[in-house]
Parts: structure tokens; sequence; C-alpha cells
């Protein structure tokens, strides 16, 4: 009788592992999925960045502050989800940087907003216009100064 309800318990106890162990490897693909929901939706997001075109600028501003409020709620939630969307916009960015030239024509606020996700997409750097040089020396002059003293 005693044999019994520990071989009782112990099974008992083996279903619930079990269970549990199903559950924990469902969470562990579920978050696999949303992650690669996330690379996918930031490559479509980037490439549809690239090609936006506004026809006003009042359009152009709420589309950009609307991906901004975007990506903030995103990393609010789900920090792992927005290291994924980004990681995946900054691919589609760079490879555009590097096959972009003067035929490309983007706004001021793409370049703004561009820059979080490729730093060379500073406006001056991406038209790639050379630098100005400058040297800044400092020149000072006092005047001699004499003391006097007792002995």
């Amino acid at each position: 009788m005693k044999k019994m309800k520990i071989l009782l318990v112990l099974f008992f106890l083996g279903a619930i592992a079990t269970v549990n162990a199903q559950k924990a490897e469902a969470s562990i693909n579920t978050n696999i999925d949303k992650i690669t929901y996330y690379q996918q939706r930031g490559s479509e997001d980037a490439n549809y960045e690239l090609t936006f075109k506004a026809k006003t600028k009042a359009e152009e501003k709420a589309f950009w502050k609307e991906l901004e409020e975007y990506e903030k709620d995103l990393k609010k939630k789900n920090r792992k989800a927005f290291r994924a969307y980004v990681a995946s916009k900054q691919d589609v960015y760079t490879t555009h940087h590097s096959i972009c030239d003067a035929h490309c024509h983007h706004s001021d606020s793409f370049y703004g907003h561009a820059g979080f996700y490729y730093y060379e997409y500073d406006q001056r750097n991406y038209q790639r216009a050379p630098s100005n040089i400058s040297v800044n020396t400092q020149i000072g002059m006092r005047a001699p100064s004499v003391r006097l003293g007792l002995f």
C-alpha cells in the first residue's frame, strides 16, 4: 500500500514536470518566432522608409513621428524584439548607403532619422562632399613685466 502511494506520487510529479517542460519549450519557440517576425518586419520597414516620398511636409513629419513612437513602444514592451528589429534595419540601411549616391533623393528628415541606424548617414558624409580642412592656432602676446624690489 505504501509502495503504491509512493509510485502514484512519483507518477503524478513526473507528469507535472513533463507538462511544464512542454510549456517551456512552447514558450521558447514562441519567443524565437517573435524575434524572427521582428527581424523581417524591421527589414520591410527599412525598405519602405528608403522609398518613402511624402507629398507634404506635414505628412512626412507625421510619418517619422509615428515610426519613432512605434519603436519606443516596442522597446518598452519587448527589448529583445526591439534589438532584432533595429539590427535588421541597420543591415538594410548599411547596404543602401554603400550603393546609393547622387541618384537617390532623400529628405532632410530621412537623414536625421537614418543616422540612428547607420552613423555615416550624416548628410555631408552621405553626399560625399569633401570636408573643409581648417587648422586653428592661438597666438598670444603679453606685455613684459617689470618688478622693483627693495633690499
